[in-house]
């Protein structure tokens, strides 16, 4: 799942190295982070860079983060299973060194919320904003369909400028089933794809939808591109194809595919290397010298660089 969506070309940013947020279960721990010179080789820092400290049961899931045009790194999180009205948040300059972390409430004016799980960052560069969305279960006020009231959910929304401040939270996205686990991927100008779960039981896979804005509407959604089981889409563009990497978690292993549409997609099993309990999390870039000053501050010796 990752609302930020990078695009790496075969020219002008060969120097860039591709940070991949990460956790491991049970998320009690906190904020770990993968790195690759490539996209497609994996590697662990084997370190955990911030530890949760808000939320009901005080996990971190889902992490999602994205860098703003200041250079600020915002980070969310699933903060809580159930019984939890909101999501974790902090920021960072290094990707070290931590804001002290806040509880973000989005979903307190509906009492009977469920959840509220894998809050995603989009960074909106036309109008400058941030968009959060996330899913949430309010018991009886969709169809059922194949889910019972208290795992049927919907994704909601809200926006900020400086994470003090917050729209109204909004539904964002109503298929008429259960969805989980949104990203928003830009295209071109008026052109975006909705990367995201549906969560119906005879599904439980991925698919994508399409709209003229990060705010939808989201018409055509299509059928399901990954196998049973599969949840937390992150996508990153490498040359010319989306690569989208996502948890199969019924098999134990972080896939991917790639496409040049979203209609076809590629399976990617056989070129990429995720370590070993990796989990959701979303993939940005940095540049070289401030990845070496991060391996530098964490006195980690980074593996080299595939020739």
């Amino acid at each position: 799942m990752f609302l930020l969506v990078l695009s790496l070309t075969a020219c002008g940013h060969k120097r860039d190295v591709y940070l991949f947020t990460s956790f491991h279960e049970p998320a009690t721990a906190g904020l770990r982070m993968l790195y690759s010179y490539n996209g497609y080789e994996w590697h662990d820092l084997d370190t955990v860079l911030l530890k949760p400290a808000v939320g009901t049961q005080r996990v971190m899931r889902d992490p999602s983060l994205v860098q703003g045009k200041d250079g600020t790194y915002h980070l969310v999180w699933t903060s809580s299973w159930k019984e939890d009205y909101g999501f974790g948040y902090a920021s960072s300059t290094d990707l070290v060194h931590w804001s002290p972390q806040k509880h973000i409430v989005v979903m307190a004016h509906e009492p009977t919320t469920v959840n509220v799980w894998a809050p995603e960052l989009y960074f909106d560069k036309d109008e400058d904003r941030f968009i959060i969305v996330w899913a949430s279960t309010i018991p009886y006020r969709f169809e059922k369909g194949m889910e019972e009231e208290g795992n049927n959910h919907r994704l909601y929304y809200v926006t900020t400028k400086d994470f003090n401040t917050f729209t109204p939270t909004a539904l964002f996205y109503d298929p008429g089933y259960s969805v989980i686990d949104a990203t928003i991927v830009r295209r071109g100008p008026q052109d975006y794809v909705l990367v995201f779960k549906d969560n119906t039981r005879p599904v439980r896979a991925l698919k994508v939808a399409f709209g003229n804005s990060p705010l939808g509407p989201w018409t055509n959604d299509s059928k399901p591109f990954t196998g049973f089981l599969t949840e937390g889409p992150t996508v990153v563009k490498l040359g010319a194809k989306w690569h989208i990497f996502y948890d199969d978690y019924q098999n134990h292993v972080y896939d991917g595919v790639n496409t040049l549409d979203f209609e076809s997609f590629e399976s990617l099993s056989d070129d990429i290397h995720f370590p070993a309990g990796h989990k959701h999390g979303t993939v940005l870039t940095v540049n070289r010298k401030t990845f070496k000053k991060l391996m530098r501050t964490l006195a980690i010796k980074p593996v080299k660089e595939p020739r």
